[in-house]
């Protein structure tokens, strides 16, 4: 009993890559045999399976590069500024008002770092841009100089490379001392490892380089950390009046387990009481949820470019799968009088339908492996131009195929059936 169970399973298996092997012959042999008709059928396939693939990887690939970045903004993190990032009053707020707004100030900072009690870290954030620094001869302009509190390195991802941060004895004596950021460095001192230890002047004032930042390369954050140098709060200031620099913040990051909306809200009233508004007064500052921000912008534009894939893959795809059909019909009145033949020795019309459906469905994922090679090359030569790289992940050739075998399997279901209904007499005597 168990014998016969065995034997019946391995010649079912047997039968089955009979089948595949014969499909997958067949469609090379018609490929072989009518290179053009076969390509320009396929043509359509493999503009589609190319749109899929090379929107979804670069979509993906976008994601990615995206979330790395909001890490450089610091995760679960409030930007305190007189200024409304998204302007959340849809411009009825005039412009002057927010201008008219009191500038942060450090004891602020440290006023909300005692009582926030849903804060794990709080740092004052100072930023002058286009500053110019010298190192003996040389000079280098377009420098963005930040000068921040203690906890700054704590909410920031950041890493230093060479040498150290700055320390808490620097912060609070406001040491003339800096870490730097890596493309500042190579472009002082020609190697970005040889920053440290050496001394540069800003507005005539020496500082020693502690650090070196780590490379980050081009992002869609902040500034970034590559093209700034940054230094206490207390030497900042020696520099730079806090009121009249590009960018006066007070960064505020949640405890694990707080939410944003409950870090804001908390935020909130202690920014009332610090800045002594009634309860019928408006606010005079902004709680900015930059991640927030620029989520909802970029998942509209990732909206936005899904669309427009899938409409140019779907008409494509649309086009091949008549092509692909087109093809199946040739192919089935050509091979009529074997299919009779096969159907007189015994061949079942379900082995003929299945192997009429493999054929279609294996040059359907032809046409789609043509397409992924093209959106491989594409992703080199994008890779070496665009500040991210683009990865074609596992799940989207997955997902790429999988559409390649469906539509092959129901360009070919009309073909495939007129051939297993076929009756062997007559195919046999048809020319």
């Amino acid at each position: 009993m168990v014998s016969n169970k065995k034997s019946f399973t391995f010649g079912a298996m047997f039968k089955l890559l009979s089948i595949l092997w014969n499909s997958f012959r067949m469609a090379l042999q018609e490929l072989r045999v009518n290179k053009l008709r076969t390509f320009l059928s396929l043509f359509g396939i493999t503009i589609g399976i190319f749109c899929i693939i090379g929107v979804l990887s670069t979509v993906d690939s976008l994601q990615r590069k995206i979330k790395s970045d909001l890490n450089s903004f610091g995760s679960k993190v409030i930007y305190i500024d007189k200024w409304d990032y998204s302007d959340g009053n849809n411009g009825s707020y005039p412009w002057w008002k927010y201008v008219k707004r009191p500038s942060n100030k450090y004891s602020d900072a440290m006023f909300l770092k005692t009582r926030t009690t849903l804060a794990s870290n709080v740092s004052y954030f100072l930023q002058a841009s286009n500053v110019n620094v010298n190192y003996d001869d040389a000079t280098l302009s377009g420098v963005n100089l930040y000068g921040v509190s203690e906890d700054y390195d704590r909410i920031q991802d950041f890493k230093i490379i060479e040498g150290r941060y700055i320390s808490e004895a620097e912060f609070q004596r406001g040491t003339p001392s800096c870490v730097i950021g890596y493309t500042n460095a190579e472009n002082l001192f020609g190697k970005a490892e040889k920053a440290v230890g050496k001394e540069i002047t800003i507005k005539g004032k020496k500082l020693i380089i502690t650090g070196l930042i780590e490379k980050q390369g081009t992002n869609f954050g902040p500034a970034g950390f590559d093209a700034c140098i940054i230094v206490p709060y207390r030497f900042f200031v020696t520099l730079y009046d806090p009121k009249n620099v590009n960018q006066n913040l007070i960064i505020v990051q949640a405890k694990e387990n707080i939410t944003i909306p409950q870090l804001q809200d908390e935020l909130r009233g202690n920014m009332r009481q610090l800045h002594r508004l009634s309860p019928y007064d408006q606010d005079n500052f902004a709680l900015n949820d930059i991640n927030k921000l620029i989520g909802d912008n970029v998942g509209s534009l990732i909206g936005g470019l899904n669309i427009a894939g899938w409409a140019i893959a779907g008409l494509s795809l649309l086009v091949g799968a008549f092509g692909v059909a087109n093809i199946m019909f040739v192919t089935v009145r050509e091979r009529t009088s074997q299919i009779g033949l096969k159907k007189a020795i015994g061949a079942k019309s379900k082995t003929i339908l299945t192997e009429f459906l493999l054929e279609s469905a294996f040059l359907c994922v032809l046409g789609g492996l043509i397409g992924l090679l093209l959106v491989w090359i594409l992703a080199l030569i994008l890779s070496s131009v665009l500040p991210f790289p683009i990865v074609i992940a596992t799940n989207i050739i997955i997902l790429a195929l999988s559409i390649c075998i469906g539509l092959g399997i129901l360009s070919g279901i009309i073909p495939a059936s007129i051939a297993a209904r076929m009756n062997p007499v007559v195919a046999i005597r048809t020319k």
